[in-house]
């Protein structure tokens, strides 16, 4: 639409795939969201649809079968996804996010047995940081990986996987104390990521590794949320993401990054629809003999929505085209989440207010996008998290000479 969340300087390879996602989206994600959500059901033919456009593939370099396209053009692809429902670009986020860390951190091996594919889709990634006694705080995971032989032994719960049961590759961040020859080294030192390859399930998915089923969910339905267990869980030297232990934090911290891009993407996305249905509704809606878009406070109320849209959208983009040119982008990528989310919680908002009763019903749009707006303050770390990395580089920048 030629008027908010409008990106220059694209070429025409990354403004004929928009054009593209946007038309499935029109076609084939808005008009099924709201049934397979409240159904809390896999969107499966929309996943498909996705497979066939080339999206699970869209920043995997072509030598492995992707697009080799920037991650300015994933998160306008992603924000376009979101715009029809939040959860398909859950689907697609954390299958990016392994792809992105294979790509960064994998061996040449671990490349060629994965990025090809999961190009196609045949391949769908999930990763795990959080357990049920940390989040953000990823100094206290208790998970841990012992060395046995040439192998490692897995023991602990994660939480919070999206994908978790849908995926058939998890990146799971576990301790490995033993491996450090430095007794006094810092615990971030002490982590490694491993790669799980599983089957689609829940239930006992492989010997030592349980995905114990979904999590119920005020929002974000039709993805699977999930608990991982692993319970002796035996893995191969060959696994450890890298193949050097010791380096699974900052690997992580590298996924989460541009994670955090792809999560201010998502808000963008449901802001925009948002907004699209609040303008909507306001010039079909008659009181007082005429369209309540006419009548002041509707109007002020239009006119903050839009302004919120457009500085969230240029606020990631920013961020995520200083990523491209291969600049640190953790202040401009907090800074981008933090703000998206904030301001896609606030013209929901205001869109629901506008619908009035009727948002309350769920024969309407908006109330899905109620519930699912507060999941992406809370997502890749919430919004006191992103203010504490803003803080703290701000002081790096502009630290104090005397």
């Amino acid at each position: 639409m030629a008027r908010l969340a409008q990106t220059e300087d694209l070429t025409d390879i990354q403004s004929d795939i928009l054009a593209a996602v946007h038309d499935f989206v029109d076609k084939e994600i808005i008009p099924n969201a709201n049934t397979l959500e409240h159904a809390d059901e896999y969107p499966t033919e929309i996943v498909e649809g996705l497979k066939e456009l080339g999206v699970f593939g869209l920043m995997i370099p072509e030598e492995y079968g992707g697009l080799g396209e920037s991650l300015t053009t994933y998160a306008l692809v992603v924000e376009e996804i979101a715009r029809g429902w939040m959860s398909v670009s859950g689907v697609i986020n954390t299958h990016f996010i392994v792809a992105y860390m294979i790509m960064q951190h994998g061996t040449e091996e671990q490349k060629q047995r994965y990025l090809p594919r999961m190009a196609t889709g045949e391949v769908r990634g999930a990763f795990s940081m959080s357990e049920p006694g940390c989040g953000s705080d990823v100094a206290a995971i208790q998970s841990k990986a012992v060395r046995d032989g040439d192998d490692y032994v897995l023991n602990g719960q994660k939480m919070w996987l999206t994908n978790g049961g849908s995926s058939t590759l998890v990146a799971v961040l576990v301790r490995t104390d033993g491996e450090s020859d430095d007794p006094d080294a810092s615990v971030y030192k002490k982590m490694t990521t491993f790669l799980i390859e599983k089957p689609e399930g829940f239930g006992e998915v492989r010997p030592g590794l349980t995905i114990p089923g979904k999590i119920d969910k005020m929002g974000y339905k039709g993805v699977d949320t999930t608990e991982l267990i692993m319970d002796g869980l035996r893995l191969p030297a060959d696994d450890v993401l890298g193949g050097e232990p010791g380096k699974g934090f900052y690997q992580m911290m590298d996924g989460v990054e541009v994670g955090r891009v792809n999560v201010a993407a998502r808000a963008c996305g449901v802001a925009i629809r948002a907004f699209e249905l609040g303008v909507d509704y306001s010039q079909q809606r008659e009181t007082f003999g005429k369209p309540i878009a006419q009548h002041q406070a509707v109007l002020f109320r239009l006119a903050d929505m839009a302004v919120k849209v457009e500085a969230a959208h240029r606020m990631m983009v920013m961020a995520a085209r200083k990523k491209d040119s291969g600049q640190r982008n953790d202040l401009e990528a907090g800074m981008a989440k933090y703000l998206a989310s904030e301001y896609c919680k606030e013209v929901v908002e205001d869109s629901f207010r506008i619908h009035g009763g009727y948002g309350y019903s769920k024969e309407y749009e908006i109330e899905r996008l109620y519930r699912e707006a507060p999941m992406l303050m809370i997502g890749e770390g919430t919004a006191d998290i992103q203010r504490m990395i803003i803080g703290r580089r701000l002081l790096e920048e502009y630290k104090l000479r005397l």
